[in-house]
């Protein structure tokens, strides 16, 4: 079949959602379908466009068996509510006249539209209908809830009008997915219907990202010792995550267990500011974003993950990151209030603390620092999870099945009448898997 997917990131940035778009396309151009792509130049988590691929705008490139054109993009050095808005705006603007010409003269089965960005979103689904396609919304961030919930926006009048906007962009796709059941959950309370929404999980690939020893790289690189504990983050440095807390903790930690490391590995628009923070604090060390083929490596330098999270982020997202770490069979602090997505998913596998505070993580990391059984035993349970829940083989081949007809389709369900959780968590398929 033909599949466009038009989304504002693609490889080759390496993580966030860039990271799962190209993946899904280039499985699906392994099992035999045409696949095309319309996205931006890549510019995250810097905020920055490389030179190279400012002069590549409109051509298309074979990337991995896709067809990939990038289109023009306003990319904010300092990205401010206002900013992302007109950021989101101008993909929505120059990605218009490829998406109108790939409809008309290619004619795809399947157009997915993926939000972020939720404004080029609702051309996909317009046109889709136009040319007899079948339209897919996958949902990795709830767009305008997180602009408001995290102050990056204000105005009660904006919000609502926003929402109305995004209400009408959600029901004029055949079929609307996301990352997590809470986030499923919250696109019903949306006023979508349970035959319209799916969970599909960003997974991770469990033969990547497996056990490993503590005895790493980093470890000799910042030399620490055997007997030194290493809590770390990895991921996106934005205004969401609350990593400030974690600086708050290793400030708080640094005389009475001074055996305690926090390592913070990636980049974005609040890494400056935390380093300023950090400044002097021979108990913080900062990594760059690290290359694919030493990701495991960078996980099992961990004794124990963080996720800090400010309260109003929660349940707006599940973190990607939440996989890898539990493919690596080692435990997480993650910071979520009772009842939300994340606590659900952590629980027994790690500890799950008040979101915001910083004394409950500096006590939560000084009892895992204490227990190396309890660590163990987290570790095993998160690893099985990731083999039931996350394995990226399964989840794709069953999404890919449902989006292009395979299975028990009929009509616009595209395959997911009456089986939103199917793809998301096949337990048995998963460990099944070769």
């Amino acid at each position: 079949m033909r599949v466009l997917l038009v989304g504002i990131n693609y490889a080759p940035d390496l993580i966030g959602v860039a990271k799962y778009n190209a993946e899904l396309c280039e499985s699906l151009a392994a099992e035999g379908h045409e696949v095309r792509v319309i996205t931006a130049p890549p510019y995250y988590p810097a905020w920055k466009i490389p030179p190279a691929f400012k002069s590549s705008y409109f051509r298309s490139r074979d990337i991995d068996g896709v067809r990939v054109t990038r289109t023009p993009i306003y990319v904010p050095g300092h990205p401010s509510g206002v900013r992302r808005l007109v950021h989101h705006a101008s993909f929505a603007l120059t990605s218009a006249a490829p998406v109108l010409f790939e409809a008309l003269s290619w004619r795809p089965d399947v157009m997915i539209a993926v939000a972020p960005s939720l404004m080029s979103a609702a051309f996909v689904s317009f046109v889709a209908r136009r040319v007899g396609a079948k339209s897919w919304l996958h949902v990795q961030d709830f767009e305008v809830d997180a602009a408001f919930d995290l102050g990056l926006l204000r105005n009660p009048s904006l919000r609502k009008w926003m929402l109305r906007v995004e209400a009408a962009i959600l029901q004029s796709f055949d079929n609307v997915s996301t990352i997590s059941q809470a986030m499923v959950e919250r696109l019903r309370i949306k006023g979508l219907g349970p035959d319209k929404t799916a969970e599909v999980r960003n997974w991770i690939d469990t033969t990547a990202i497996c056990p490993g020893s503590r005895a790493t790289k980093y470890r000799q690189e910042l030399n620490l010792g055997d007997g030194d504990i290493v809590a770390l983050y990895s991921g996106t440095m934005s205004n969401k995550q609350g990593l400030e807390l974690v600086i708050e903790a290793a400030i708080g930690l640094e005389e009475s267990h001074p055996h305690i490391h926090f390592i913070l590995a990636g980049e974005g628009p609040h890494k400056g500011r935390l380093e300023q923070l950090a400044a002097g604090h021979r108990n913080v060390h900062f990594l760059g974003l690290q290359p694919v083929d030493s990701f495991n490596q960078l996980m099992a330098t961990a004794d124990f993950h963080l996720i800090p999270q400010k309260a109003e982020a929660a349940d707006l997202v599940l973190p990607s990151k939440l996989g890898a770490i539990f493919a690596s069979a080692r435990p997480v602090i993650a910071m979520a209030e009772e009842g939300t997505g994340l606590a659900a998913e952590v629980t027994k596998a790690g500890l799950v603390i008040p979101p915001g505070d910083s004394s409950a993580l500096e006590l939560a990391i000084c009892q895992l620092s204490e227990a190396p059984a309890l660590r163990e035993h987290y570790g095993e349970e998160g690893r099985r999870r990731a083999l039931d829940r996350w394995d990226r083989r399964t989840i794709v081949r069953r999404w890919s099945d449902a989006m292009t007809g395979q299975g028990n389709a009929t009509g616009k369900n595209i395959g997911l009448k009456g089986a939103a959780g199917d793809i998301g968590i096949p337990v048995e398929d998963a460990v099944r898997s070769p």
